[in-house]
């Protein structure tokens, strides 16, 4: 703690002069009837002495004095830690992508330091490390009066590309000129090229107190089609304990179709996880975004890039669809196609009547009439037809293709051939094959020529070294039309054998998601950008177009952000995820002092409570004084001094109301939301309880709108449980149980809709979990101590539980320790309204909760450090929330059974 205003304390030194002046007080008044005669009787000749105060009203005096200096000397309780030097303050703030999820504990950490630079009148300096929205490099804004700064800090946001460290480091050279600083450095916890560097120059511009978080940002890959399947990828740096993540996918309207848990192994720095929805409904996923974490780097836009295809093949006739093995015109086909796309063999009037993304045609030609007219209608609405060449084709070709065909096709390599089988040429540059290197075994022995004067700039994909066409295209409509002059079987070359045919059909249908097909060089302007929480808006001033190919390769900045290019049905979606490397945590700052982000306690001023303290005493004081004069007993003047001082008590003290009737006190738990906990009678345990849940009503107050008053002890059958909507039973082997009335008392707190937690604080010997072994009898504690206690059918705790997500999504509910299950009520009670009145655990979490008061904690969490005390938390979040507000979200929990019935 300290004070604002320490030089007020001074005034302390006048106490003794105050005692000395208020030490006497006029004796009482007393009522006597005059008697004349007898005046001069009663007259003392001797000295009299003035009547003393009471002691008692004499240290009521001093003690107002002393509220009254000390509320105007204004203590803070946990106060920010002074920075080092008496110099102006620089604040570094990084503000790149990394930094969203923790961004408020970023702004209170600044705005500490501010408020802690005001007290001393100090200078204040403000760096953001990341190029603004608008494309200027990082500025140093400053030095400012500490009360001009707030302002500028608070302006700040978390944008959606890295940290510039390298042009924050010419800054500081360039312009901090400033001896006897200090630098507070807001550091997002990730590794870049300039490390070095970058810590060298705020080492040079004074001494560093670096705060950051205990792990960095995640990042959510873009994900991969793997056997037909989107496979999910998040990438974390690597820590010593498994992690486990939640990945919600979400459709274009916002709403969530499914929960992916994503489970980083220990030491790993990638988690993987499949999407198991339906093909119709996974091609509606428009969104991934890391649960819990509101950030750019946690969310991934999908396009159509990402939709599993679905291919029809076309059989001419049933001996097509049969497929016969080597010798089937789609049996090659039907095996190079793989299982990343969903494949429908059917005839070609079936096949147009259902929902297409590609149709290949083996040598088969489009009679006139509806035949043509339904594929030509399904190309010009977007779809891509791929089609091969051969007999038929070279016989009778129809207007649906490509290129105009000559009447004859060409033999190469025959017995009646002088030429050999041609080999393919390198593919060009302009087209989808342009990174396939074209194996030099490979020939074609016969294909369709291509009347040359049909040709078209970039109508040819691939051609022979000859320089005749071997893959032709066209543009018709929305769509797209590709003609391999050879067929899809092994009669007119070995390329359906070979490995490049697959990877070549690959490309074609991954084409299908922008049917236009201008190409990867056509400017795509931004549609809608993403923010630094990943929220899609307008784009910021300094953004510009990118070509589809410089969006493959480009690195998130100002002029090229994260979000969706191009128009409105052939959007390109650009994430940062494929564009970063896999964060990896930093190196602190050599010689910095290093200070943890968002665990300390706010500052609280006491001035105003210890001047209103001074004032209520005052008033009691002055109904002293008159009581003992007497001047109470003036009826008038009385009633209204008394009134007068009720009225203040009532709207000061508003804990000690007493309600219309004239009963007793309200008591504060009825005023405002606490917390409360079985008293054990131990001392030590009762005020680690205390505290842990302090700490949480401080932690779901700042995080949430609940505002929760301090906790409070409680024995159950002596004392009210009605007023409490959660209270916390820490159960151990030496825990005494409660009297018949206690188990009354707690059976009706369940009845009416309480919640219990009961902890063991560990397990015995046959536990599981890193708090195993630690309470030997503890089971048998617990059935000893909870013997009448009406509990109903229990189950494991898991993520589907409403408890799991009613404020964070969990996975895990650590504590202490972790890894030992959570036990809660098993199907829905209707009586109370599908809440469980139990939950029944032990990771011990008062301890993970505990903070002292300079915010360190005296228990440590394992296995997982400071990330699972986080995650302890924000399971006490949840539980709060949980108490306060039911099974609100438990319709979401049904999600995943409705989407597997729409599976099946």
């Amino acid at each position: 703690m300290i004070l604002g205003q320490p030089w007020l304390l001074l005034a302390l030194l006048l106490l003794p002069v105050l005692w000395w002046l208020v030490r006497a007080t006029p004796p009482a008044p007393r009522s006597q009837i005059f008697p004349a005669l007898r005046l001069l009787a009663d007259l003392q000749t001797a000295a009299q002495s003035p009547e003393r105060t009471p002691p008692w009203l004499l240290a009521l005096r001093l003690l107002i004095a002393a509220c009254l200096i000390l509320g105007l000397a204004n203590p803070i309780l946990h106060p920010g830690q002074d920075l080092p030097g008496r110099g102006p303050l620089l604040i570094v703030l990084d503000n790149g992508w990394g930094t969203a999820a923790d961004w408020p504990d970023r702004v209170a950490a600044a705005d500490a330091a501010i408020t802690s630079a005001a007290r001393t009148n100090r200078a204040v300096a403000l760096l953001a490390t990341a190029p603004g929205a608008d494309g200027a490099p990082p500025a140093l804004i400053g030095p400012l009066p500490a009360t001009a700064i707030g302002a500028r800090l608070r302006a700040l946001a978390p944008l959606p590309w890295p940290s510039d460290h390298v042009a924050a480091a010419k800054v500081l050279d360039r312009v901090w000129r400033v001896g006897g600083g200090a630098v507070l450095y807001l550091s997002d916890g990730l590794t870049d090229g300039s490390a070095t560097a970058w810590a060298a120059a705020l080492g040079r511009a004074g001494a560093v107190t670096e705060m950051r978080p205990p792990v960095p940002a995640m990042l959510l890959l873009p994900p991969v089609l793997r056997d037909g399947r989107l496979i999910l990828r998040l990438a974390a740096a690597p820590v010593a304990t498994p992690r486990h993540f939640a990945v919600l996918a979400q459709g274009a309207d916002g709403r969530t179709l499914d929960e992916v848990g994503i489970t980083i192994a220990a030491g790993a720095a990638l988690g993987e996880a499949p999407l198991r929805l339906p093909l119709g409904i996974a091609n509606t996923v428009a969104r991934l975004r890391l649960a819990g974490a509101s950030t750019a780097g946690g969310t991934v836009l999908l396009d159509a890039r990402w939709q599993r295809r679905t291919v029809g093949l076309a059989a001419a006739t049933a001996a097509d669809a049969a497929d016969a093995p080597l010798a089937g015109p789609l049996y090659f086909l039907n095996r190079a196609l793989g299982t990343d796309v969903e494949i429908r063999r059917a005839g070609l009037e079936t096949l147009l009547a259902q929902p297409l993304s590609v149709l290949i045609l083996s040598d088969r030609p489009l009679t006139q009439g509806p035949e043509l007219t339904a594929v030509q209608a399904f190309v010009e609405r977007g779809g891509l037809l791929i089609r091969f060449a051969g007999p038929h084709t070279a016989a009778t070709p129809d207007p649906l293709l490509p290129v105009r065909l000559l009447r004859q096709d060409r033999s190469l390599g025959g017995a009646l051939s002088w030429t050999r089988p041609a080999h393919l040429a390198a593919f060009p540059a302009a087209g989808p094959f342009a990174d396939l290197a074209a194996p030099s075994d490979v020939t074609v022995s016969r294909q369709v020529l291509a009347d040359p004067a049909s040709l078209q700039s970039g109508a040819v994909w691939a051609s022979l070294v000859d320089g005749t066409p071997l893959v032709s295209t066209a543009v018709a409509g929305r769509g797209r039309i590709v003609l391999f002059h050879v067929s899809a079987d092994a009669d007119w070359s070995n390329l359906p054998l070979s490995g490049l045919f697959p990877q070549m059909l690959n490309r074609l249908v991954q084409l299908s998601a922008s049917a236009e097909g201008e190409g990867g060089n056509q400017r795509l302007g931004p549609s809608e950008v993403m923010n630094g929480y990943g929220e899609l808006g307008p784009a910021n001033p300094a953004a510009g177009p990118a070509t589809a190919a410089a969006l493959a390769t480009a690195r998130p900045s100002p002029q090229i952000p994260p979000g969706l290019y191009g128009p409105q049905g052939g959007r390109v979606a650009f994430n940062l995820g494929g564009a970063l490397p896999k964060p990896e945590a930093s190196n602190p700052v050599p010689g910095a002092d290093e200070r943890p982000l968002g665990l300390a306690k706010p500052e609280r001023s006491l001035g105003a409570p210890l001047v209103a303290l001074a004032l209520l005493l005052l008033i009691a004081d002055l109904l002293a004084s008159l009581a003992l004069r007497g001047a109470l007993a003036r009826r008038s003047r009385g009633a209204a001094i008394l009134l007068l001082g009720l009225g203040l008590a009532f709207a000061t003290g508003p804990a000690a109301h007493a309600d219309d009737s004239g009963s007793a006190p309200v008591p504060a738990a009825a005023l405002k939301t606490e917390l409360a906990y079985v008293l054990s009678g131990d001392p030590v345990q009762d005020k680690l309880s205390h505290d842990g849940l302090a700490s949480l009503s401080d932690f779901v107050t700042s995080r949430s709108a609940a505002a929760l008053g301090p906790p409070a002890g409680i024995a159950p059958g002596s004392d009210d449980l009605s007023l409490y909507p959660l209270l916390y039973w820490p159960i151990t082997p030496g825990s005494s149980a409660p009297s018949a009335a206690g188990i009354a008392a707690l059976n009706r707190f369940m009845q009416d809709g309480g919640i219990i937690l009961i902890d063991t604080r560990g397990g015995d010997a046959n536990a599981t979990g890193s708090g195993a072994g630690l309470q030997p009898g503890a089971t048998e504690a617990l059935r000893r101590v909870t013997a009448g206690l009406q509990i109903p059918p229990l189950t494991p705790l898991t993520r589907r539980h409403v408890l799991a997500h009613s404020f964070y999504l969990l996975r895990d509910f650590p504590g202490r320790y972790a890894g030992a299950p959570v036990w809660v009520a098993s199907g829905e009670d209707a009586s109370n309204d599908g809440v469980s009145p139990l939950v029944i655990g032990g990771n011990d979490w008062v301890a993970a909760w505990d903070m002292a008061d300079d915010g360190t904690f005296p228990f440590a969490t394992a296995p997982g450090g400071e990330q699972q005390r986080l995650m302890a938390y924000r399971f006490g979040l949840n539980l709060v929330m949980y108490a306060l507000t039911g099974t609100y979200k438990a319709d979401q929990v049904h999600v995943p059974t409705i989407l597997e019935r729409l599976g099946e």
